[in-house]
């Protein structure tokens, strides 16, 4: 696991129009958030703070336990999940794209599978609340609808009703 650094820092690039995370002098990390999506406070506190470094060390050892991604890929995962939780502008759910769940288990998992008319995919709550909930994409291309998509770590807000959960009892082998 890449272990968070007093020394990371965000940067709202104008070059790119995107959230960057300076990881050290040879890496950094280009999200897929726009200037334009986030708050003034990646501005004023640009250092990767405390909550930041909790917030990322929690999803990484999350992930991990599903067995799933390298080390990598959970790097980044985590890393696009903390800009998204703590750095994105509040914004309206746009849960008409998917289908409403109608089974009798909620999910108990933050990785959770969202169903279109187009597709289904696997989608990392990132922000939960009692109505919705904020969600990052974690296939590498999501078709909402005929027109609009999703790239991969991109987010949106839905409705809570839309929420499928990724497994069922049965077939959940992760424990506590």
């Amino acid at each position: 696991m890449l272990q968070a650094s007093k020394q990371w820092k965000w940067i709202a690039c104008p070059v790119r129009n995107r959230l960057l995370i300076d990881l050290d002098q040879d890496m950094q990390l280009c999200t897929p958030y726009k200037l334009r999506q986030l708050t003034d406070a990646i501005l004023t506190q640009p250092n990767f703070s405390l909550e930041d470094a909790a917030f990322y060390q929690q999803v990484y050892q999350y992930l991990d336990g599903f067995n799933l991604w390298n080390g990598a890929q959970l790097c980044q995962i985590a890393l696009n999940a903390t800009a998204a939780k703590f750095y994105l502008k509040p914004m309206l759910a746009k849960s008409w794209f998917f289908e409403p769940y109608k089974g009798n288990e909620p999910s108990i998992e933050a990785v959770i599978k969202l169903q279109t008319s187009e597709q289904s995919g696997e989608f990392l709550i990132v922000d939960h609340c009692k109505e919705a909930s904020l969600c990052i994409c974690l296939s590498e291309h999501f078709k909402l609808d005929e027109n609009l998509s999703l790239n991969q770590f991109e987010a949106i807000r839905i409705l809570n009703n839309r929420v499928h959960p990724i497994y069922n009892h049965a077939q959940n082998s992760k424990t506590a």
